[in-house]
């Protein structure tokens, strides 16, 4: 270890020449990153490293221990590293004086504060000196950089401590030596300084060595992501170290580290897969340990390395990221979210806590964490009516300021889901506002994804429709990739198909036949195929044959119907096959929970859409639908004839416990004698039975 002291500085007092060519060499060593400081005229940081009271000075001293000269010092005096000869024992009146030194350390919360306590201790480890620096970094700088550049690198015991670092770094602890390289790289000191480059060269010597314990090659690693990125060819060089370390030992900070170097340079995580199945299990046991950001940071990792194997693991954070929820950082929950999207996890106490949180925090989340939020409740199928109307509320409030992609994340959701907030006037005025004004902005597919989401929900942007179908946009469509794929084609046409029957006053330009698709794409609506099973299997017994019904049927209307049974004037069920003297056309609906959100009777906007253009296309709408516990309510509200009876109006049930023959064939038997009474009706003139 190397040990601080306060001496008198005659080893460079000897001329005045040396000691301000030294001084003049370190204002230059210590520029700030951005360029905008420039170094100090060499007589005036000399007068300003040396003229103290008394003239006291400072020099470089190599013994195990230095005491303290009695001077008259001031409080502007520095501190000093001295090496040591490497056998440094240690009292634990020294280990305890160090315990104390970081508890006041801790306690002070600016840079002139930490600089006036160093000035007044008589001897510190250089781990001490190190810890002083990280401190002053972390009061001093926030996203914007250093606070108050002028009061910390023109200190004379910043500059004295930078100073003794620099030439005595060989005789550095391997904390004290990394440490002090992380603090001032956080402090934006000059990474081509020759004070950082001999910090940089003594930790690369020491790893060549293999010197480095877990807990440095982390921090080391840390210095160089900050200062080179995952270019640095070094970065293999110490997860290639870092293998042969015993992971169960690893504390959780040392874990992060190791994840965010695998992410940084293994990308698939192929190569280190064996040290990445070591760390996801060791990890999994550290979970409760882990801070909101350490969460974050794993999960994206995981998300990053393509560890889907890694499923208790993956479990174990998303079900811990809950308590965070209110800590996170926007950028942190971001990660969380990803992670869920990634591996398809979902938990409903994770969306609750989201409850809680996002109204009471909207309009100071930014707007990009907002957008993921909706984004995940969108792919999970989450209609959360608070957030959503939280959501409405920040996008009123705010959305001036959103970027377009931003916009598009608030609005999109809203359509997909099929919800419309209580704000929805405010809302979607608001959204045609921003669109007059910054419609040149949009990326072609963004605005239709937009514009394409407002009339799942009955809203027209008939202003901008003339712009979609464009023959310049059609090709800055085809131009984007992935160009005019079947789901921009299908959007398009369901726009088309839109203003032809729900807005017959747009007179504006149509879409060419060559853009529109013979079958709409239903990418969130997929049918239920055992539901659609179990409701033709109904439809048999009470037709009696498998030919007065078609199933999954292409409409002349682009729409795919699950089941079609047609009718003629008289009621008269007619084989599907069949296309004269069609009078009444039915289309059965089989709505399977996958055409809901998830645990609510709300239709997927893209479902809700079609019904209400079969609709309007005339056609007669029955939804059908299953509960939770299996149990299927099949409406057939329309008169249906053939040989065995004249009109049906009745619920069918059909349970998963397999007596669906059962209750139909007491349907049949109650349909055969509602048929026998209008018999007896017609010859006998018997009243009507309501």
């Amino acid at each position: 270890m190397a040990l601080i002291s306060r001496k008198s500085f005659q080893f460079y007092s000897s001329s005045a020449p040396a000691s301000r060519s030294i001084l003049m060499t370190l204002s230059k060593r210590l520029s700030f990153i951005s360029g905008q400081r420039k170094p100090q005229n060499c007589s005036s940081v000399a007068m300003r490293m040396l003229c103290f009271k008394d003239k006291s000075q400072y020099m470089f001293c190599r013994k195990n221990h230095v005491q303290l000269r009695i001077q008259s010092l001031s409080v502007n005096e520095t501190v000093h590293l001295c090496g040591d000869s490497g056998s440094i024992t240690k009292s634990n009146n020294v280990w305890m004086d160090e315990q104390l030194f970081f508890k006041k350390l801790n306690s002070l919360c600016t840079a002139k504060e930490i600089f006036d306590f160093l000035s007044s201790l008589e001897v510190m480890s250089d781990t001490m000196a190190s810890g002083a620096l990280q401190r002053i970094s972390e009061v001093e700088v926030d996203d914007n950089g250093l606070k108050n550049p002028e009061g910390v690198l023109e200190n004379e015991v910043f500059r004295a401590l930078c100073f003794q670092f620099e030439f005595e770094s060989s005789k550095l602890s391997n904390t004290g030596l990394l440490n002090a390289l992380q603090a001032l790289i956080k402090l934006r000191i000059d990474p081509q300084s020759t004070l950082m480059a001999g910090l940089l060269s003594e930790g690369e010597e020491r790893l060549s060595k293999g010197q480095l314990t877990v807990k440095n090659l982390c921090a080391l690693g840390e210095s160089l992501l900050e200062l080179e990125g995952p270019s640095c060819a070094t970065l293999e060089q110490i997860v290639n170290h870092v293998q042969e370390k015993d992971v169960a030992k690893w504390s959780p900070r040392e874990m992060v580290t190791v994840y965010k170097m695998l992410q940084l340079t293994a990308r698939e995580g192929e190569r280190y897969q064996d040290l990445l199945n070591r760390m996801n299990s060791a990890t999994l046991t550290l979970v409760s340990q882990l801070s909101p950001k350490f969460t974050s940071i794993i999960l994206n990792s995981l998300v990053v390395l393509h560890q889907t194997q890694a499923v208790p693991l993956v479990t174990a954070l998303c079900r811990h990221s809950v308590k965070h929820i209110p800590y996170f950082t926007g950028d942190e929950l971001e990660n969380v979210l990803e992670a869920f999207l990634c591996f398809g996890h979902r938990d409903q106490i994770f969306t609750e806590a989201l409850e809680t949180h996002v109204p009471k925090s909207i309009f100071t989340m930014h707007p990009q964490t907002v957008s993921k939020i909706m984004q995940y409740c969108c792919q999970k199928m989450i209609l959360s009516k608070r957030i959503f109307d939280a959501a409405a509320e920040g996008f009123i409030s705010d959305a001036d300021r959103f970027t377009t992609d931003q916009i598009a994340g608030y609005i999109v959701p809203f359509g997909t889901l099929n919800y419309l907030p209580p704000s929805a006037s405010a809302l979607f005025r608001k959204l045609e506002t921003v669109l007059h004004a910054r419609l040149s902005h949009f990326q072609p597919r963004t605005l239709l994804n937009l514009l394409h989401s407002c009339v799942l929900i009955q809203r027209y942007p008939v202003n901008f429709l003339p712009k979609i179908f464009s023959p310049y946009f059609l090709q800055q469509l085809q131009a984007q990739p992935p160009g005019l794929d079947r789901i921009v084609t299908s959007q398009l046409t369901q726009l088309f198909l839109t203003v032809t029957l729900e807005c017959p006053f747009y007179e504006g330009p149509k879409l060419l036949p060559k853009y529109q698709v013979k079958a709409f794409l239903t990418p969130h609506s997929s049918l239920d195929v055992h539901l659609l099973k179990r409701v033709k299997t109904g439809l048999l017994c009470l037709l009696k044959k498998r030919i007065y019904f078609a199933s999954e049927v292409s409409t002349p209307y682009f729409y795919t119907v699950d089941i079609e049974i047609k009718l003629d004037e008289e009621g008269f069920v007619l084989p599907a096959a069949q296309c004269e003297e069609v009078h009444r056309r039915i289309v059965l609906c089989v709505d399977g929970q996958n055409r809901f959100c998830i645990n609510s009777h709300n239709l997927l906007g893209e479902e809700a859409i079609k019904q209400r253009h079969l609709r309007l296309l005339g056609y007669e709408v029955v939804q059908v639908k299953s509960k939770d516990s299996g149990l299927l309510l099949l409406w057939l509200a329309k008169q249906v004839k053939n040989d065995y009876f004249m009109m049906l109006r009745t619920v069918v049930p059909i349970t998963s416990q397999g007596r669906c023959s059962l209750v139909l064939s007491i349907v049949c038997s109650l349909c055969l004698a509602f048929a026998f009474l209008r018999v007896l009706q017609k010859f006998l003139f018997l009243p009507w039975i309501n």
